[in-house]
């Protein structure tokens, strides 16, 4: 069932899918991270999902 209030939108978007992901070792880290918060990695990548258009 897809979200269409963009208001929904933005919170779902900000709490599930604003995130980076540790290449390494597949931990969750703040949007906002340079470091890995368990491997200290340095390789991190955006969540994959949608845009808001």
């Amino acid at each position: 069932m897809p979200i269409t209030d963009p208001a929904k939108l933005q919170i779902v978007y900000n709490r599930v899918l604003n995130k980076k992901v540790c290449r390494k070792c597949g931990a969750l880290n703040p949007p906002s991270a340079t470091k890995c918060r368990r491997c200290k990695s340095k390789n991190l990548r955006p969540k994959k999902g949608f845009k808001i258009k």
